[in-house]
């Protein structure tokens, strides 16, 4: 848990401010206690750590349950109005701003996005639904992405259209 925490902070350039890195702090605590055994000393840890979250979410406007899967290196770079479904993942080297929802498409659908590696998600940008988002892709500022996103592609627009990114030898 201290070593992620290191790490989530070196990723938010030292900021103890950051809210991005509050947030973080509550669910790396969230993911930890379901390591502690037996189940009666992980009951005050678990009762704990629903009043850090629910203090967390109002303070930081940040949504971020303890059962998502994220990769190392995951940045919130701005707070408010974030919420992220505990059915989503995100992988390594990974970059939300404030207004992002990542979530389901539908409620009687219990599926959200599957993230990739190197993803920067735009302010306000929305991705719903059971959809894969591929390894270094960019979601521009409002975008509703509700499709699949290969590898190596930007997303932009309402609804979003996807096209391959430009590298730099091109």
């Amino acid at each position: 848990m201290f070593g992620n925490i290191r790490a989530d902070l070196a990723a938010h350039r030292g900021d103890w401010g950051a809210q991005g890195f509050w947030a973080l702090l509550v669910y790396r605590f969230g993911r930890w206690r379901y390591t502690v055994h037996p189940t009666i000393l992980r009951k005050p840890l678990s009762l704990l750590y629903h009043v850090l979250y629910k203090f967390a979410q109002i303070i930081t406007g940040i949504e971020l349950p303890c059962e998502v899967p994220i990769g190392r290196n995951f940045v919130i770079e701005h707070s408010g109005g974030i919420v992220i479904s505990g059915f989503a993942s995100f992988g390594d080297d990974c970059r939300i701003r404030n207004g992002v929802v990542v979530g389901l498409s539908r409620t009687d659908e219990p599926c959200a996005p599957q993230i990739g590696n190197d993803v920067d998600i735009g302010a306000g940008a929305k991705v719903l639904g059971n959809i894969r988002i591929g390894n270094c892709v960019r979601i521009g500022a409002n975008a509703v992405v509700l499709t699949d996103v290969p590898d190596n592609s930007i997303a932009v627009g309402v609804p979003a259209k996807i096209r391959p990114r430009k590298t730099d030898s091109s």
